[in-house]
């Protein structure tokens, strides 16, 4: 089994990194394999709607987001960490998540989120952790990824790594989020050994309220 862990963040060493490493080193003790992927420092730009992975399978821009959505193929349960920004996730991450999400699965290519466990982080100096999350949270539940929770909002506080160290709180509440989600891991790789199948896939349907 393993977790894909997203640091968000243009930092690579900051306080977000901090609370994932948290996270990945608790899901190792816990017999899961953990790999953290920055997304790195440049900016990243949204989607431009223009329809190309409808066609390519992939988003048309190739940069971070093939490289991870590759990589995604192969995990069991994924984290996404962010800092926040003006009370949100940040926008990079965003962006970064608006692309993933919506080219995968596209022309044939295999959905490699659908019924994967996945979870938020978030780290702030002061405030606007829960909204971030919110932020983040959503792209799960659109995907059909059960949601992995800690013990208190999966964020840390800080302004540096070394000051995200004193929240003792803060790591308590990744290191619980690392057990979690390994005990889901488990006992979805339990399920499928019992023959439990995945959910019938009804064909969807579209509802405009502008017609």
């Amino acid at each position: 089994m393993k977790v894909m862990l997203v640091n968000g963040s243009p930092h690579k060493a900051g306080c977000t990194n901090r609370a994932l490493e948290e996270v990945a080193r608790t899901l190792e003790e816990n017999g899961v394999e953990a790999e953290i992927f920055w997304i790195g420092p440049k900016p990243v730009g949204g989607c431009v709607a223009c329809g190309g992975c409808g066609t390519k399978g992939a988003c048309v821009f190739d940069d971070a987001v093939n490289e991870f959505r590759a990589k995604a193929a192969e995990a069991d349960g994924f984290i996404f960490g962010a800092p926040v920004h003006y009370a949100h996730a940040a926008g990079s991450l965003l962006a970064f998540m608006d692309r993933l999400f919506y080219s995968n699965g596209r022309a044939g290519q295999p959905n490699v989120f659908r019924f994967k466990p996945a979870a938020a982080v978030t780290s702030a100096r002061r405030g606007g952790t829960t909204a971030a999350l919110d932020d983040i949270q959503k792209f799960f539940t659109i995907s059909q990824m059960p949601i992995v929770s800690s013990r208190y909002w999966n964020n840390v506080h800080g302004n540096t790594a070394e000051q995200v160290e004193q929240d003792a709180e803060g790591l308590w509440t990744m290191r619980q989020l690392g057990r979690n989600m390994a005990w889901m891991l488990k006992c979805l790789e339990a399920g499928r050994a019992a023959g439990i199948e995945l959910p019938e896939q009804e064909a969807g349907s579209q509802t405009n309220f502008i017609r």
